[in-house]
């Protein structure tokens, strides 16, 4: 008996030495299964930001919250060790063999590997994003994260809140370090973002903190609370701390922030693009990749825009001489229909209230009628808001934010109010269709509920697939007869002008050395826009190079790789098994979406 107790007690050590020593070996060395390292890959960043998790909820369905009361580490330091991560990540990567892998390991093997080269080939340029600007940064993304992210349904959740609040001048100073490194290197943003920013922070700094988004978004979330859950004293001791992290935390954080950009006006003296930085040719070479996962020239990326404006505005002039406007440019006609009254909503809270509530309307009929064509859909829904009203100035006409992982947050489509008049009905189909439904929504929220696929395939974007595939969706739409109505088309084609037109501003700026003035006189009389959007695009390509190219990209090589299928299948060719093919195994690089769709075409019977 006691010789069968020791020798339990030895296999019984030897398991758990065992165990241990594989557990040390997954987590620091090279696992066993490439399937455990794409999770730990996946685990080890996403641990490392606590903003990241709280959008994916991926813990919170195992009671782990702790990261709900942290903000992401924003310093040079942490950039830097994440950096020294992913040529780690990247080597073990390299170690496995990928000619032992299945092809769907084999596909996350590429995917990966092709993320992981993008990223370090950028290394160089770390500190060359205005990491601050009139479209993004700290200053308004924590404020519509704390907002719109972070779920307060218990006590426990507004203490995280509150924790948040009382990090905030931390964050900042993070951020602030930062941008000194790159004033010393001679990294200044654009004339117009220093100003932009500076008036987007006042608008922030200056109402009652009681009337602040901090406060309000905190009041509704407890207001969604019932009595039984928090009584009124809670709930008022509650409001009354946030109050005072808003006063006592966050208000002081803006005020230095606002001085440092006070200091940096009189540095930043050009609105012209990168090409002005140190490098700056080099630089837009490699975002032209990040964004377009292509290795086009800007010439050629010119060229082609320049081609797709033409065979567009051939296409608008017909639609338009048949809607009666015959006289004028393409674009001063679009004007002339954007003009007339009965395209606009009322510029008032109701008209508001309405535009809201007929995207809704549309975005539920457009779904009804996707069935013929799509066998995939997104279990969450989507919901239509109105962009938060301090960052409506200087944001994008409209954007999608993708849902929760758990499901307990849906898509969004954010709507931007600031001015009525750039937002006619005739583009609201189109707009509907690539934010909502058959675009970023079909494409996130399918991404993210799918199967049997490492975590990091269901969240990991390529710009050119996700606004590829959306900018496709559009014309889908048209295809599939949603877009009857002739002013629903000259919709469609504005949107498709606009994306084209994109091609030449971007690289215009960024590489023709074009002004912002040349841009933005091009943009307007090209596509008829309305004189605010055409300002905050052409000011939004400035500040974000590259971004605005791989819409026309992602959605020719879709379109390019749908017609090949086609041409070879033939009468075996199914849309809907190849939409099917497309949206399930998450974003890709266009390379590698086309291997992946050759496949699928050798293999068909």
């Amino acid at each position: 008996m006691q010789r069968w107790v020791k020798w339990t007690g030895a296999v019984i050590l030897i398991l758990a030495v065992s165990a241990g020593l594989l557990l040390a070996h997954t987590l620091w060395g090279r696992p066993l299964r490439i399937a455990w390292f794409y999770e730990r890959v996946f685990l080890g960043y996403a641990l490392d930001d606590p903003e990241l998790l709280s959008r994916l909820r991926v813990l919170e369905p195992l009671g782990i919250r702790w990261h709900n009361a942290e903000l992401t580490d924003a310093s040079p330091q942490h950039e830097a060790q994440l950096y020294a991560q992913l040529k780690l990540d990247h080597a073990t990567l390299r170690a496995y063999d990928r000619s032992a892998l299945d092809a769907e390991s084999a596909l996350s093997f590429d995917v990966l590997d092709y993320f992981f080269d993008l990223q370090l080939r950028g290394e160089r340029f770390a500190d060359y994003d205005f990491s601050i600007n009139q479209m993004f940064g700290v200053q308004s993304a924590l404020p519509s994260f704390l907002a719109d992210v972070h779920g307060v349904a218990s006590v426990g959740d507004a203490e995280d809140y509150l924790a948040r609040l009382s990090k905030v001048p931390r964050k900042f100073a993070q951020v602030t370090e930062g941008l000194v490194r790159r004033e010393q290197k001679g990294l200044y943003p654009p004339q117009f973002a220093v100003t932009k920013v500076l008036a987007q922070m006042r608008g922030f700094r200056s109402v009652a903190a009681r009337d602040n988004l901090l406060y309000t978004s905190f009041a509704l979330k407890l207001q969604a609370i019932p009595p039984e859950r928090m009584d009124p004293a809670e709930r008022q001791r509650l409001l009354d701390a946030v109050a005072e992290q808003i006063e006592r935390a966050v208000y002081p954080a803006y005020d230095a922030l606002i001085a440092h950009f006070v200091g940096l006006a009189p540095k930043a003296t050009s609105n012209d693009g990168i090409w002005r930085l140190p490098d700056g040719a080099a630089y837009y070479d490699y975002l032209i990749e990040v964004h377009t996962t292509t290795r086009a020239s800007a010439e050629q990326l010119h060229q082609t825009g320049l081609g797709e404006v033409a065979r567009i505005h051939a296409a608008m002039d017909a639609l338009l001489r048949q809607a009666g406007y015959t006289e004028g440019s393409v674009g001063a006609r679009m004007q002339q229909l954007s003009a007339d009254p009965a395209q606009h909503y009322p510029d008032t809270d109701a008209g508001r209230a309405a535009l809201i509530a007929d995207y809704t309307t549309l975005i539920n009929d457009i779904d009804r009628q996707m069935a013929p064509w799509f066998d995939l859909r997104p279990a969450v829904p989507v919901e239509v808001r109105a962009v938060p009203a301090f960052s409506q100035a200087s944001a994008p006409g409209a954007y999608y934010q993708a849902p929760a992982l758990d499901g307990s947050r849906p898509g969004v489509f954010n709507v931007n109010l600031r001015d009525m008049a750039a937002s006619p009905r005739f583009g609201m189909r189109t707009l509907a269709c690539h934010e909502a439904i058959p675009g970023h929504h079909f494409q996130m929220a399918i991404a993210q509920q799918l199967q049997g696929l490492p975590t990091f395939r269901r969240v990991l974007p390529f710009t050119a697939f996700t606004e590829g595939w959306a900018l496709y969706a559009e014309q889908l739409a048209w295809e599939a007869g949603l877009m009857a109505q002739p002013l629903d088309d000259l919709g469609r084609l504005q949107a498709e002008l606009f994306r084209a037109a994109r091609l030449v501003v971007d690289t215009g700026m960024h590489a023709k050395h074009w002004s912002r003035e040349r841009a933005i006189d091009y943009l307007q009389a090209t596509t008829g826009m309305a004189s605010s959007e055409v300002v905050a695009e052409i000011e939004r390509y400035l500040v974000n190079p590259g971004q605005a190219l791989a819409y026309k990209v992602g959605m020719l090589k879709i379109l390019q790789l749908r017609e090949r299928a086609r041409r070879e299948l033939g009468e075996r060719f199914d849309l809907r098994a190849f939409h099917h093919l497309v949206l399930s195994a998450g974003s890709l690089p266009l390379q590698i979406l086309e291997r992946r769709v050759d496949a699928w075409i050798e293999a068909q019977p």
